[in-house]
């Protein structure tokens, strides 16, 4: 059985929100961040959809992975533009209404004082009925938590405090995943078949083969995955054998907290 089937593992998804990252005006630079905190605390990142502006791929992306994951976070389409749909939509794919949030509008006008708090700004405390605020310590609007989705700013900066927050306040932490990860001059395919026939063997370890580019030379590394850490030992034992069977010399870089990506 492999890790991601484990009950004990919390699960989550990532919606990215914004057609400035699908036109690639903007690289998006929350995926990874997000990814880093979830594994440290024990929660894997399953699956990440970027989606446009578009109020019907929003709802379908919410309900389509809300089900199937511990936690769903968005990103983005939260400030006081009229492209700014994130919460209008994510209310709608709960069935909820909307409103104005009291405690985010004395958020809002804490931040801006009575006579910049614009209609548009206003927009901002729009969040669906039963909504739990996530604060926005850097710019003022905040964001919200709702049943298991989490609605966070696009902004960088902004995003890292609310999933702080979030993290602090609302996360349970799972078990840890555990990473190993041995590099090798091998070529992937001379490792392929026996890579193949370990992953068969030692099931519970998720075992993946990534190429890299360092220093003018090809390299492969080989990273195995998992929540049993001598489960975890003992299939990376056999990897390591199974390098020097192929010609390569194995060099092991040790056992960590997962913090890379799948």
């Amino acid at each position: 059985m492999s890790y991601f089937d484990d009950p004990d593992i919390f699960k989550a998804a990532v919606i990215v929100v914004g057609n400035e990252i699908l036109s690639g005006r903007t690289k998006d630079a929350n995926i990874s961040w997000i990814a880093e905190k979830m594994n440290l605390c024990g929660v894997v990142l399953t699956e990440v959809r970027i989606v446009p502006d578009i109020e019907a791929c929003i709802v379908e992306a919410v309900n389509a992975l809300r089900p199937q994951v511990d936690y769903v976070f968005t990103t983005g389409g939260i400030g006081p533009t009229h492209d700014d749909i994130t919460a209008a939509s994510v209310t709608k794919a709960l069935g909820l209404e909307l409103e104005y949030n009291a405690r985010a509008l004395a958020a809002l006008l804490d931040h801006y004082g009575e006579a910049e708090l614009t209609d548009a700004r206003k927009k901002m405390a729009q969040m669906p009925v039963g909504a739990v605020l996530i604060p926005n310590p850097v710019s003022g609007a905040p964001g919200f938590a709702i049943e298991n989705v989490y609605v966070m700013a696009g902004v960088p900066r902004i995003m890292q405090a609310m999933l702080d927050h979030i993290i602090r306040e609302h996360l349970e932490e799972g078990k840890k995943v555990l990473s190993n990860t041995i590099a090798c001059d091998l070529p992937e395919s001379e490792v392929a078949a026996s890579l193949d026939a370990l992953q068969q063997r030692y099931t519970e370890v998720d075992i993946g083969s990534y190429p890299h580019f360092r220093s003018g030379k090809l390299g492969l590394s080989l990273v195995l995955r998992g929540v049993d850490d001598a489960a975890l030992k003992v299939a990376t034992e056999a990897v390591v054998d199974m390098v020097r069977e192929c010609g390569g010399t194995p060099q092991a870089l040790g056992l960590e907290v997962l913090i890379d990506n799948f």
